[in-house]
């Protein structure tokens, strides 16, 4: 099959056509030539949209699908379409399942489930047995199965040893750790963050110092262990101080934000829309300014949806008694879009993660695999329940003005555009 992408403007810091307008001509898979005007003699499938733009293709560090366990709230079939029409050509799936991702059959299965789809899937498998924080998993196995890193997702690991021999261990083979930013002893029964606003709701508080605390004392057995750390989500102006003075010092730390904690604030919570109910909880418009001065300057090297989909029945509650948690593919583009420059935001869902997971560079040039987001980046619309694709529908950015348009994605040889 051969596909031509007409009036493309590249945006890929590391192509030669780096912000050049371009037709691209891929053949079996390849990119087989980038230039002006490619005719299209042959009658290729035809890409051909509105103000088109292209990068590399989008990965999504942390979505969570559900199967095995939660079908109800999404399956990885539903969810590797939503991904690809939201513009990701990779996601990296979280344990957040039942069972638990922790064993290297549980990491075949969801690479078998997900082969042969457009959107490729890579396991973050658990870092504990069962996700309970107690007794390391088997993590060689899981890496050997397909497991690109290791964590108990929006579970901190409590025991300081615990996370010690965990970053001694990894390094015999390359691992990457993940930690979850979260002190439960500071943190108790929070679910705002504590503040101005919890105090007016009457909402437990959740501090700032809990996910400090958390990410000081990672920081520390890093310095002592050595080996790589990264730290998802998260959502203050001091969590970006303490990576970026760790980062001066040589550790190898990484840490992502998601597209929530980047635009919304826990003003959102007035409405006591379970929606809005987050772990981290939504913090201040000071913490969002540092956090998106973090990506521009390159501390935060991540962003992403922290996709995790809740059924209905686990939000249509009281705010106290419903599960954290936002659906996000459908709207990180165009909410992240509406606050960031462009490029910073490319080279925080291409570039930079590709490194960080160690996966196989991409790169928009003749020659090289195609694997392309397509996007229109201007587009301005009000996102509402009708552009969700997901399973569930429990997204915070219901009735939010997004900026950029998803066309769709070219990999594995598949094109999937939006109709």
């Amino acid at each position: 099959m051969t596909t031509l992408i007409k009036s493309a403007t590249i945006i890929d810091t590391s192509s030669p056509y780096h912000n050049q307008q371009k037709d691209i001509l891929i053949s079996d898979g390849f990119i087989q030539k980038i230039a002006d005007n490619i005719p299209n003699k042959k009658e290729y499938q035809l890409v051909k949209e509105e103000n088109l733009h292209v990068s590399c293709g989008w990965f999504d560090t942390s979505v969570s699908f559900g199967e095995p366990g939660y079908e109800e709230r999404e399956t990885i079939k539903n969810g590797l379409q939503v991904a690809a029409k939201s513009g990701f050509t990779a996601v990296a799936v979280n344990a957040n399942s039942n069972p638990v991702i922790d064993n290297k059959s549980a990491v075949e299965f969801l690479i078998n489930k997900a082969n042969g789809f457009t959107t490729n899937l890579y396991p973050i498998a658990a870092l504990t047995q069962q996700s309970k924080g107690e007794e390391m998993a088997e993590l060689y196995d899981m890496q050997q199965s397909g497991a690109i890193a290791f964590g108990d997702y929006k579970k901190p690991i409590a025991n300081d040893n615990l996370m010690k021999i965990a970053l001694l261990y990894a390094q015999n083979f390359d691992g990457l750790v993940f930690s979850f930013p979260k002190n439960n002893s500071i943190a108790g029964e929070g679910i705002a963050n504590e503040g101005i606003n919890s105090t007016k709701l009457g909402l437990k508080g959740n501090p700032a110092l809990a996910e400090h605390i958390q990410i000081a004392r990672d920081l520390f057995l890093l310095e002592y262990t050595g080996g790589k750390l990264h730290i998802p989500t998260i959502s203050t102006a001091k969590s970006v101080d303490l990576i970026k003075e760790a980062k001066k010092k040589g550790l190898q730390v990484s840490c992502s934000v998601s597209a929530h904690h980047l635009t919304l604030t826990d003003d959102e919570l007035h409405s006591f829309d379970s929606n809005y109910k987050t772990n981290p909880p939504l913090r201040t418009k000071t913490d969002i300014k540092a956090l998106q001065k973090g990506v521009k300057s390159g501390v935060i090297d991540i962003i992403t949806s922290d996709h995790n989909p809740m059924d209905i029945e686990l939000k249509k509650v009281e705010f106290s008694q419903a599960k954290s948690g936002t659906i996000g593919l459908e709207s990180l583009f165009g909410a992240v879009n509406s606050v960031l420059d462009l490029e910073d935001f490319i080279e925080t869902i291409t570039s930079k993660p590709r490194t960080i997971f160690r996966l196989e560079e991409a790169s928009i040039s003749e020659g090289k695999k195609a694997d392309i987001s397509i996007f229109n980046p201007d587009d301005e619309y009000l996102f509402t329940k009708e552009h969700i694709l997901s399973t569930s529908k429990n997204s915070a950015f219901i009735n939010k003005k997004m900026k950029g348009k998803v066309y769709g994605v070219f990999v594995n040889n598949q094109l999937i555009l939006n109709s």
